[in-house]
């Protein structure tokens, strides 16, 4: 069955061919735009993002390889059919050597057309099924962006295998939401969503939080404790900021995904788990790896599959569709009359930095409707809330990091730059110390030096 809203642009320099395209893809139930020439294709792209494009290969100006090349750069995901004559199909086969979805060769059967179409939209996720839920795999997950919509395509892909799932992304940017969507898509999708931050849980839990414990294990441990890989047993488990977990739980997770076992701390049993792992981390885990801080082992076991989700402050045009779904849902729980933003009001939201990202918009939203007293938020509230989102507390993680840091530039002023009598005072073994050193760029040297300049 054909997706009645799928919109595809048809690209070519003869106009009765386009017109004959257009014509038959439409009584298909496609929703059709035309170009007579690449270049009024790429404008198009970019004010209305299609869901296919077929192009011909030899045109005017801008071929069609050019074309597929300048679309392949800016949306990745976008599927493109090249149109060729009989003598360029040696052409046409390198194309799809190089990433394009298809071609056909002209003139071509209408039939072969659809089949082609249709074949395309499925290998990109486009197609649905007669009786899928459609969008409500991403129904949370609000959006207009090119950028944005590109990383839900590659999710909606991977999410019918199995692959370790790696999302790349700024704190408050929504690396949940979208490993939700990626569960909710998947055919794991009855089963449980379990989340942990590795970040928020001392080294000494994280363990027994992952992998359960026994009663006895340890002190406090006064029941079995499940664990959350065997909570999550035929679902998903999302380790979020997996880039702060320490190096040596790293190497026993390692064993579990390899295995599909865990063994409980205190116990002698192993359990086979059935997870599909989803991660996530703000950190750039290549530097990570080369100071030694991540296994890059691990690192290649859960990025099979990688997605980088741009920073709000990059898909600014979802900042009025956001903020006005904030505000409908934040109204509803104030049982305040708030039905949307002074113009101004909304200028300040769409130049804001957001550094906290779609969290932080939130949060925002929050304070100006718990403050509205009319109908329309104004200004000055949106102001107030941003400036004080800019002046709150550190997060504990930005806490943390530059406590550990200030702790450590210490350690070696007091020792002149002498790791070994820094490590000892830490109560930490050198190798451990050093790496914490690697982490936070400090240099030995640095203080050594100082402390000379000083005598």
């Amino acid at each position: 069955m054909n997706a009645p809203r799928t919109s595809i642009l048809v690209v070519d320099d003869d106009p009765d061919l386009l017109r004959l395209m257009q014509i038959r893809l439409t009584a298909a139930g496609y929703a059709v735009s035309t170009a007579e020439s690449a270049e009024r294709a790429l404008a198009q792209v970019s004010a209305t993002r299609p869901q296919l494009v077929v192009t011909d290969l030899r045109m005017g100006g801008m071929d069609g390889m050019a074309l597929f090349e300048a679309i392949r750069s800016g949306h990745p995901m976008l599927p493109v059919i090249i149109l060729t004559a009989h003598g360029t199909i040696p052409d046409a086969v390198a194309a799809v050597q190089l990433g394009v979805s298809g071609y056909l060769t002209k003139p071509f059967d209408p039939k072969a057309l659809l089949t082609e179409v249709e074949r395309a939209l499925a290998m990109a996720g486009g197609a649905r099924e007669a009786g899928d839920a459609g969008d409500e795999w991403r129904r949370e997950i609000i959006t207009r962006n090119f950028a944005m919509e590109d990383v839900l395509a590659k999710a909606r892909l991977v999410a019918e295998s199995d692959a370790s799932v790696f999302i790349f992304g700024e704190s408050g940017s929504g690396k949940e939401m979208v490993a939700r969507a990626i569960h909710k898509a998947s055919p794991r999708g009855d089963g449980p969503f379990v989340a942990i931050n590795c970040g928020a849980i001392p080294e000494q839990l994280l363990e027994s939080e992952l992998f359960g414990h026994v009663r006895g294990a340890f002190t406090g441990a006064t029941r079995d404790h499940k664990g959350l890989f065997l909570t999550a047993n035929r679902g998903t488990l999302f380790l979020d900021e997996i880039g702060d977990m320490p190096v040596a739980l790293q190497v026993k997770l390692l064993r579990v995904l390899q295995e599909k076992q865990v063994r409980p701390v205190g116990s002698t049993e192993t359990h086979d788990v059935d997870v599909r792992v989803i991660s996530a981390t703000h950190r750039n885990l290549e530097a990570e790896m080369a100071a030694g801080n991540f296994r890059e082992d691990l690192y290649y076991r859960l990025n099979v599959v990688s997605l980088t989700i741009p920073p709000l402050a990059e898909r600014r045009e979802d900042i009025p569709l956001l903020a006005s779904h904030f505000l409908t849902q934040l109204a509803g729980k104030y049982h305040k009359t708030v039905n949307g933003f002074a113009p101004e009001a909304m200028e300040l939201l769409v130049a804001a930095a957001w550094p906290g990202n779609v969290r932080q918009l939130y949060n925002v939203i929050e304070q100006s409707v718990a403050l509205a007293t009319t109908p329309l938020v104004p200004p000055s509230f949106v102001q107030e809330a941003i400036q004080h989102q800019q002046s709150q507390f550190a997060s504990f993680e930005d806490a943390r990091r530059k406590f550990e840091r200030d702790y450590l530039a210490q350690l070696l002023k007091i020792t002149e730059g002498n790791v070994t009598q820094a490590a000892r005072l830490a109560k930490r073994n050198r190798t451990e110390f050093y790496k914490l050193l690697q982490r936070h760029q400090l240099d030995p040297k640095l203080f050594k030096s100082a402390a000379k300049r000083t005598q």
